[in-house]
C-alpha cells in the first residue's frame, strides 16, 4: 500500500467515524494509538451453550489468536482496530503513541455487582478478614484502636458470618476491652454485625427490642442481646454510626473507583444505593473517573423515594458516565447466615427454611411501579424458594406490563435454583448476575446447608447458560476479592486460590475461558442494553478498554492468579497506568 493510499484510508476512517478533519496533511490526528499488542475485539459471535466457540471465532480448536494488534482512539471513541502498520499511518502531530510490547487488550472490564462505598469505608476500618476466634478478633481490634481518637467509634469489618454461623461471637469480650467506646464490627458479606454494649446503647437497642422484618437480634438464654444482628437487623446498628459528610462520601466513592480502575474495570454497577450515598454520586456526576450504574435501593431503610423516582424515570443520556436506570431489592437473606429461603429445610437446621418476601422487606408494588416506569430491576435471590418466587414475580409483572420484559431484568446471585426452574430464566429473558468467588468460598460449607441434592442447583453457571440465561460475573465486592483474574480463575476451575478442592467443586458447572471473559465484557454490556456502545472493540464504540499482562484466553487457568493490569482506558482517557518497575 502506498503512502497516498494509506493516507486516503485514514481520511476515510476518520470520515466514517464522523470526525471533523480539515485535510489530512499535518493533521493533529487521533488522540491515542495503542500498538504492538495482542487485541481481542470479542466482536465474533457468542459460543454455544456448552461453551464451544462460534465458527467465526479466532480459535483453531486448541489456541486463540488475537484478531488485531492495534487500537486507534480519537476523543472518547474507537476509530480503528487492526494492524500496527495501518494504525501508525494515522499518527498526527498531537497523537500519543504507546507501544504495549505484546500486552493484551480486551474490551473494558465491567464489574456488574458490588458496593462501591465499602471499598473506601473499609480502608478506614479495622480488617477482621480471616479471624477464627474471639481472641484473634480482640487482638486485631486492640492493636489498631490504640492509635485512634479516644472518643471515636471503633469500626471493624470482615469477620465471616457464614463461617461463624454455628458459633456466633458474643459481645462480652468487646465489653471488657472497650467498656466506654462504641464498637461496630460488620460481617464479610453484610448479613451480620456485632456490637458491644455501648454501641447497642447508642443505637437504642436492648432486650425489649423486637426483631425487625427479615432480621434477627441474637439473644442469650436470659433474653439479653449477644450483640450479633443478622440479615435485615444489621441496619439497626450500622445506621447508628455517625454519618460522613457529603464531601467525605465523595472521597469514599472516588477512592473505591480508583481501586477498581487499578483492577482493570471501566464500569461498576453499585447494587443498592440509598439516600446516604446517592447525593455523593449526583455531586460527582460530571467528574467520575469511570462509568457507574447506580441501582436504587428499594424496600430498605433510607431508600430513595419510590414515588419521586417513578415520576423522574431512568437516565435518558446513555452516554453519561453516571447512570441511574436500575433498582435493587432483596427477596431473601444469605445462605451463610441461613437467611436464604429454601424449598426444603436446611440440612443442618431442621425446621428452618429462611426468610423471604414481605417478611424480608420485599415490596412488589414498588418494584412493579418502577419497572413500569422504565427501570431495570435487579432482585437479590439466594435460595431455591427465593429464586422461584422471584421468577413468579417477574412472570406476573410481564403478564401485566409486557413492554417491561425487554429491559433485561436481573436476578442478583441466582445462587440456588431448583432444576425445574432453570428453563424459566431463558423464557423470561432474565440476566443471572452471579459471582465466581461466592461458589468457591462457600464450597466448604454450602453442601452442609443444602444437602447433597439441593447443592446440585447451586452456583450452576453451565446449567443457567443451557437454559438461556444471560450470564454476567462480578465479585459482590467487598465481600470477596474483586480482581478479575480471581474471577476468571474461579469461574474456570471452581477452586479456591489454594487449588482446593482437587478437580474443582462440581466442575461440571464451570465455564470456559471465553465465557468467563464475556461475562465481564460483552454480556454485562448486553445486560445493560448498551451493546451498541461497548462490550466489544469496534470503531464507533466507546474507547473503553483494559490492558493485561497475560492472555486470559490462552493462559492455563491455574496461572491466571499471577496476572496484572497494565492500563485502564475509559472514554479515551488513561485512568490507570502501571508504573514501570
Amino acid at each position: 500500500m502506498t503512502s497516498t493510499q494509506t493516507m486516503s484510508r485514514w481520511c476515510a476512517l476518520v470520515a466514517s467515524a464522523v470526525l471533523l478533519v480539515s485535510g489530512c496533511d499535518s493533521s493533529p490526528g487521533p488522540s491515542l494509538i495503542l500498538h504492538d499488542a495482542q487485541v481481542y475485539t470479542m466482536s465474533w459471535a457468542d459460543p454455544d451453550v456448552e461453551g464451544t466457540p462460534a465458527e467465526d471465532a479466532p480459535f483453531d480448536g486448541e489456541r486463540w489468536t488475537p484478531d488485531a494488534s492495534a487500537v486507534v482512539i480519537d476523543g472518547d471513541r474507537i476509530v480503528f482496530v487492526g494492524s500496527d502498520a495501518d494504525a501508525l499511518a494515522m499518527q498526527g502531530t498531537d497523537t500519543r503513541v504507546i507501544d504495549l510490547d505484546g500486552a493484551v487488550i480486551v474490551p473494558g472490564l465491567i464489574e456488574s455487582h458490588g458496593h462501591l462505598n465499602e471499598i473506601g469505608e473499609k480502608a478506614e476500618e479495622i480488617s477482621l478478614v480471616g479471624v477464627q476466634t474471639e481472641a484473634e478478633m480482640a487482638e486485631r481490634l486492640q492493636g489498631a484502636a490504640d492509635g485512634r481518637q479516644p472518643d471515636a467509634w471503633i469500626l471493624g469489618t470482615g469477620w465471616d458470618e457464614g463461617e461463624w454461623a454455628d458459633a456466633l461471637p458474643d459481645r462480652d469480650f468487646l465489653d471488657d476491652l472497650f467498656p466506654d467506646r462504641p464498637v461496630v464490627l460488620k460481617g464479610l458479606r453484610g448479613f451480620g454485625t456485632l456490637g458491644n454494649a455501648r454501641a447497642l446503647e447508642l443505637a437504642g437497642l436492648g432486650s425489649d427490642t423486637e426483631d425487625p422484618v427479615g432480621g434477627t437480634l441474637v439473644r442469650r438464654p436470659d433474653g439479653e442481646l449477644t450483640g450479633v444482628l443478622l440479615n435485615n437487623a444489621t441496619d439497626l446498628l450500622n445506621d447508628a454510626v455517625p454519618p460522613r459528610s457529603l464531601e467525605r462520601k465523595m472521597d469514599v466513592l472516588l477512592y473505591g473507583m480508583n481501586e477498581l480502575l487499578k483492577a482493570g474495570y471501566v464500569s461498576t454497577h453499585h447494587a443498592g444505593v440509598r439516600i446516604d450515598y446517592l447525593p455523593a454520586y449526583q455531586a460527582l456526576a460530571d467528574s467520575l473517573p469511570m462509568r457507574a450504574e447506580v441501582m436504587l435501593s428499594v424496600g430498605v431503610t433510607e431508600a430513595p423515594d419510590v414515588d419521586e423516582w417513578t415520576q423522574r424515570g431512568p437516565t435518558v443520556d446513555r452516554d453519561a458516565l453516571l447512570q441511574i436506570r436500575a433498582v435493587k431489592a432483596y427477596y431473601d437473606g444469605s445462605l451463610g447466615s441461613r437467611g436464604a429461603k429454601l424449598l426444603d429445610d436446611y440440612a443442618d437446621h431442621p425446621g428452618h427454611r429462611g426468610v423471604a418476601g414481605a417478611e424480608y422487606g420485599f415490596d412488589p408494588e414498588a418494584m412493579e411501579a418502577l419497572m413500569a416506569a422504565g427501570f431495570q430491576a435487579g432482585i437479590h435471590a439466594i435460595g431455591d424458594a427465593g429464586n422461584r418466587d422471584v421468577l413468579d414475580f417477574y412472570e406476573g409483572v410481564f403478564s401485566r406490563q409486557p413492554e417491561a420484559q425487554a429491559l433485561r431484568h436481573r436476578i442478583e446471585h441466582a445462587q440456588v435454583v431448583h432444576p425445574d426452574d432453570f428453563a424459566r430464566f431463558g423464557a423470561l429473558d432474565l440476566v443471572a448476575a452471579m459471582q465466581p468467588g461466592h461458589a468457591v468460598e462457600d464450597s466448604p460449607w454450602a453442601e452442609d446447608r443444602l444437602g447433597p441434592e439441593g447443592v446440585r442447583g447451586a452456583y450452576a453457571w453451565r446449567s443457567l447458560r443451557r437454559a438461556g440465561a444471560l450470564l454476567i460475573f462480578s465479585s459482590d465486592f467487598t465481600g470477596t476479592d474483586w480482581s478479575p483474574f480471581y474471577g476468571f480463575y474461579a469461574a474456570q476451575t471452581r477452586q479456591m486460590k489454594d487449588g482446593t478442592p482437587a478437580g474443582g467443586w462440581y466442575p461440571e458447572e464451570a465455564v470456559t475461558a471465553e465465557e468467563a471473559l464475556r461475562a465481564y465484557t460483552v454480556w454485562p454490556a448486553r445486560a445493560s442494553g448498551i451493546e451498541d456502545r461497548t462490550g466489544t472493540l469496534e470503531p464507533g464504540k466507546w474507547a473503553d478498554l483494559t490492558v493485561l499482562d497475560l492472555d486470559p484466553l490462552n493462559t492455563p487457568a491455574d496461572s491466571l492468579l499471577s496476572g496484572s493490569v497494565r492500563m485502564t482506558v475509559v472514554g479515551g482517557g488513561i485512568r490507570f497506568e502501571l508504573a514501570e518497575s
